[in-house]
């Protein structure tokens, strides 16, 4: 397993270290961090006696660990708390970029790729502090309001954590990359932006709650 060289960059290990386009790759923590705290579901890659399996499963961080939750009936939390290893994919799009050659089309995007193995949080209190930090992930305040799990909902829910340790980041912006015979090629060329853009909320039927300021200020 890599080693932290310092508290601001994670050291890459043999898988996690970029080696396409390397000048792209990030190893600092506050790069790696705001892709995953923006980002609401990851890809959780493993492989058992039926072959290899891709998951998509909502997370959250919580300092240096990612952390996943399901049922305790679910294959896929049974085996990744069994200590097989898994790969952890998020990425962001933030545009498509085109070229003036097809070959040289590209995307700016935020990628980060986490290598490891799963472990339970087997205590109560614990994997509760868990829950209530994914809660305030999704609307901050929230936790405070909405009814905690009880011990039977706890019982049948399992937390898992995955430390951050042997991970590495991708990130692309700017323009075209184009070689210097396209460049009198008339086509257009540039990025087109894509952004993830909140809605208006959208109360329940029964609802008969005035919207907190997190509801209110969610479209801002």
């Amino acid at each position: 397993m890599p080693l932290t060289t310092v508290d601001s960059h994670i050291a890459p290990s043999e898988r996690s270290r970029i080696r396409r386009i390397a000048e792209l790759a990030a190893y600092d923590r506050a790069t790696l961090h705001s892709i995953i705290d923006t980002a609401y579901v990851c890809h959780v890659a493993f492989a058992d006696e039926r072959g290899t399996h891709c998951i998509p499963t909502a997370f959250w961080r919580m300092g240096e660990f990612l952390y996943i939750h399901g049922s305790n009936g679910g294959r896929l939390m049974r085996l990744l708390q069994s200590g097989t290893q898994a790969c952890v994919a998020i990425t962001h799009v933030d545009g498509l970029v085109l070229a003036r050659s097809a070959f040289n089309h590209s995307m700016n995007y935020r990628s980060a790729v986490i290598y490891g193995q799963f472990e339970a949080v087997p205590d109560e209190v614990d994997k509760l502090s868990a829950l209530n930090a994914f809660m305030s992930k999704l609307a901050p305040g929230r936790e405070n309001e909405a009814r905690q799990g009880s011990r039977k909902e706890l019982g049948a829910t399992i937390v898992l954590k995955i430390s951050l340790t042997e991970s590495a980041a991708k990130v692309r912006v700017g323009p075209p990359q184009d070689d210097e015979e396209d460049m009198d090629i008339r086509v257009w060329a540039g990025v087109l932006p894509m952004h993830v853009i909140n809605g208006a909320p959208v109360p329940d039927m029964l609802n008969s709650q005035d919207a907190p300021a997190y509801v209110r200020n969610w479209a801002d």
